[in-house]
């Protein structure tokens, strides 16, 4: 899939790909990734040059209902397929925009990163700044938990876990296991999990 670097050439490829849906997201103050997502069928030039309006209020921390709107504005440079979706789908990130002034929302993360880059090139401290994000998850093989009268606890258990070297799997028990705290950046056989991503 070609780079996009305008409105014309998002609609083009959303035509030749037979793109179905566009995945417009942004990042709330807590880093979490949030979206909302438009039929292709009302998604014209007009959408990349006056972006989304959405509700401000449902990300925490953000707007006061009653003056909720705010501007999601689609930067086309960002325009990728998420293979992860049942239907084509192109995913776009966005500037969060204040409608009433076009500028900037102080509180979206990706404003901040702008403005910090801008400082720097200002401030002559450096002419790049490189950000990004720390990807971190936990893959469990079961979970359990209770929140009853008598009995509230969770249980979590992994094949990965170092207690599991010893337990007795159909498969087999290879024994590769990660020491506690020990599962960052190991290759197979100890990273269990390489296939999944």
């Amino acid at each position: 899939m070609a780079k996009a670097k305008d409105a014309e050439s998002i609609l083009k490829m959303m035509k030749d790909e037979d793109i179905q849906f566009v995945d417009f997201r942004f990042t709330d103050p807590r880093g979490k990734m949030q979206h909302v997502t438009f039929h292709d069928n009302i998604i014209d030039e007009d959408t990349f040059a006056d972006g989304v309006m959405f509700d401000g209020s449902s990300i925490a921390g953000w707007k006061a209902i009653n003056e909720s709107d705010m501007n999601l504005m689609p930067d086309v440079t960002t325009a990728h397929l998420d293979p992860f979706y049942g239907q084509s789908t192109l995913a776009i990130f966005c500037d969060v925009l204040e409608p009433e002034t076009g500028e900037g929302y102080s509180r979206d993360p990706r404003m901040t990163a702008k403005k910090a880059e801008a400082f720097v090139k200002q401030s002559k401290v450096g002419d790049t700044v490189y950000v990004g994000p720390e990807a971190e998850f936990f893959i469990f093989d079961d979970v359990r938990f209770a929140a009853d009268p008598y009995n509230t606890g969770f249980k979590l258990d992994s094949v990965e876990l170092p207690s599991n070297s010893d337990t007795e799997y159909e498969m087999g028990n290879q024994g590769h296991r990660p020491a506690t705290k020990g599962g960052y950046f190991p290759v197979n056989p100890t990273d269990s999990a390489q296939d999944m991503r």
